[in-house]
C-alpha cells in the first residue's frame, strides 16, 4: 500500500452515542465524511459538536457505536487493541492543545522516544530527531527541556513529535488553544504545509475562527453532523 494509499480517511455510516444512566448523548449521528491525501481540513463548531469524537474514531482511541471507520483501507473500527496500538503508532500523528512533553526529557529526547519504541536505529533517530527541528527552527534548542522553552516553542516541538515516525495521517486537536495570534499563525501554517508540501492528511479541530479561515477546506459541524463545508 503506498503512502498516498494510507493517508485516506473516511467515516461511513457512522454514530457515536454515550450512556449516561439518565440520557443517552449523540457525539456523532450517521456521518459519512472522507479526507484525501494532501488535504488539510479544519473541523469548526461548538464544544460537544463531535469534533474531538471524530479524531478519537480516527486515532483508534475510541469506537463507533455503529458505522465504520476507514484510514487508508484499513478498518478502523474493528482492530483489537494490539493492531490499534501499531496502527497508531506507524500511522498516526497526534498534536494536542497541551503540548503532551515529557517535563523531564529534553525536546531531543521526547522526539527519540516514540522512534525507539518503533525500533529505529540509534542514528537513525539523532538524524530524524534533528531534522524535525530545525524544520521548525529550533534545532539549537534541542537540549532544552519543555519549561525552558516558550509555548510557542513546546508546541512546535509537539508537532515534530507527530512527525517522528513519519505518520501520513496528522490529527491536531485545538493546537492553537493555548498559544498567542502570532505563534497560532505559525502552528497553523506548519501543519497546512504538512498537507501541501508533504502530501498528508491533515485534520484539525478548532473553535478559532482566525485559525480555520486559512483552511482550504472548513467544515462546520453543529449536533454531531456535518452542516455545511466551505
Amino acid at each position: 500500500m503506498s503512502h498516498q494509499d494510507k493517508a485516506s480517511v473516511r467515516l461511513e455510516n457512522v454514530s457515536k452515542y454515550y450512556e449516561t444512566t439518565a440520557q443517552r448523548v449523540t457525539a456523532l449521528e450517521n456521518l459519512s465524511w472522507s479526507v484525501n491525501p494532501g488535504e488539510a481540513v479544519a473541523l469548526m463548531g461548538p464544544s460537544g459538536c463531535g469534533k474531538s469524537t471524530i479524531l478519537n474514531l480516527l486515532g483508534g482511541m475510541d469506537r463507533p457505536t455503529k458505522g465504520d471507520v476507514f484510514a487508508g483501507g484499513l478498518n478502523v473500527a474493528t482492530m483489537n487493541e494490539r493492531q490499534l496500538e501499531n496502527y497508531r503508532l506507524h500511522n498516526i500523528g497526534f498534536v494536542f492543545q497541551f503540548f503532551n512533553l515529557i517535563p523531564s526529557l529534553s525536546a531531543f529526547e521526547n522526539l527519540e522516544l516514540p522512534m525507539l519504541m518503533a525500533g529505529l536505529p540509534a542514528e537513525e533517530r539523532k538524524h530524524r530527531a534533528e531534522d524535525l527541528l530545525d524544520s521548525v527552527g529550533l534545532k539549537a534548542k534541542g537540549f532544552k527541556r519543555p519549561e525552558e522553552l516558550s509555548g510557542g516553542e513546546q508546541q512546535r516541538v509537539a508537532v515534530c513529535l507527530a512527525l517522528v515516525n513519519d505518520p501520513p495521517i496528522i490529527l491536531a486537536d485545538e493546537p492553537t488553544g493555548n498559544l498567542d495570534s502570532h505563534n497560532a499563525q505559525i502552528i497553523t501554517k506548519i501543519l497546512i504545509d504538512l498537507a501541501t508540501q508533504r502530501n498528508k492528511t491533515v485534520i484539525v479541530a478548532s473553535h478559532d475562527p482566525k485559525v480555520v479561515e486559512v483552511f482550504p477546506r472548513v467544515c462546520y459541524m453543529r449536533d454531531g453532523i456535518v452542516e455545511r463545508v466551505s
